[in-house]
């Protein structure tokens, strides 16, 4: 003879052992921030002793969520997640999504169809919050996050308007802090290759670049840009070379694109620093490895992600966090070092 199934605990008996009302019972198991600590230690005894398993479609209709959230990039390059920069701020946000019960849909969403399934995934309230990263000058994506009613946390200010809830790294003072280390240096001649002109990010950092540098009585000779990308900083450097020879040091508003600066250079038979000092942006884990190893200032990038994730929790939570702007630093090495110390400083004069 079969025998029957074991019939599930109801959460009716799960309050019963417990000794709570169901209404109590299900707002712990919900993780209600209003349900007291001995009622919550109370219940999860209780579950566990009757092997109760919550209905997920009854506790995704109780707490009216779905248990995901999306990171939409504003890109349609298909590489674009074996780009380090990005593979980081993934890692990170990723990292901090582990201590809870959200997944992650990852989404390029530049192209009119991207735009579209991340339309729907928010019409039909598949996720619980969202994450935007890289949205250019008209994105529509910044007027689909205008629009939706679930939470948006923005990695990176977009270039036009302040959105409540944001982290930034701070571009501008990362900008300055290059400027300021070149002119240290005695360089005279100095160029920049910057990023999309739509970003907010390669505009920040070069307005910081250029503030820093009049401050020290030091034109910027020329601009050129390079798409954040290492193939754009090889162009960039080329154009920049072929327009001003004697140029003699450069900061390229990217990593990736300090190193297509370096691979120029080295084409040209130019030496880093000797003929042209270079600085980043970003200080990727590639940044040490480079030749000669790269100045760049450093953002922590994998902080960004993480942080992004913990600020949209904090919102989908009920909370209203404080936007948050990142510290950046220089980090010196081979390619921009520090200038050695004069022999007569310090002398009696």
């Amino acid at each position: 003879m079969q025998a029957s199934p074991r019939r599930q605990p109801t959460l009716d008996e799960v309050a019963a052992r417990a000794g709570v009302s169901r209404t109590a019972a299900s707002r712990a198991i919900n993780d209600d921030p209003h349900v007291s600590q001995a009622k919550r230690e109370a219940v999860r005894r209780a579950v566990q002793e009757l092997g109760y398993v919550p209905n997920s479609t009854a506790r995704a209709l109780a707490t009216r969520r779905v248990g995901a959230v999306v990171l939409a990039v504003s890109s349609d390059e298909p590489t674009l997640f074996a780009d380090p920069f990005f593979a980081e701020v993934t890692l990170g946000v990723s990292s901090f999504l582990e201590q809870t019960d959200l997944e992650l849909i990852l989404l390029l969403a530049h192209t009119p169809r991207g735009t579209e399934r991340l339309r729907r995934i928010l019409a039909a309230r598949r996720a619980d919050g969202l994450m935007l990263m890289a949205v250019r000058g008209e994105d529509p994506l910044g007027r689909l996050a205008e629009q939706t009613e679930l939470p948006v946390v923005f990695g990176g200010l977009p270039l036009h308007g302040t959105p409540r809830w944001y982290v930034d790294p701070d571009n501008r003072g990362g900008g300055r802090l290059a400027a300021e280390h070149l002119a240290r240096s005695g360089r005279q001649r100095i160029a920049m290759i910057t990023g999309q002109v739509d970003l907010q990010a390669s505009v920040a950092r070069e307005q910081g670049f250029r503030e820093a540098l009049t401050l020290a009585g030091l034109p910027l000779l020329a601009v050129e840009a390079g798409d954040f990308t290492l193939r754009g900083g090889e162009s960039a450097m080329e154009r920049l070379l072929a327009a001003h020879p004697d140029l003699d040091a450069v900061f390229a508003a990217g990593d990736g694109m300090a190193l297509g600066a370096l691979r120029t250079l080295r084409h040209r038979g130019l030496r880093a620093p000797q003929d042209v000092a270079v600085v980043g942006f970003d200080d990727l884990a590639s940044a040490p490895y480079a030749d000669p190893p790269l100045t760049t200032v450093r953002q922590p990038v994998r902080s960004l992600g993480r942080e992004m994730a913990r600020m949209l929790v904090d919102v989908i939570d009920g909370r209203d966090p404080g936007s948050l702007i990142l510290p950046t630093r220089l980090t010196v090495r081979e390619s921009a070092p520090t200038p050695a110390p004069r022999a007569d400083a310090g002398q009696a004069r």
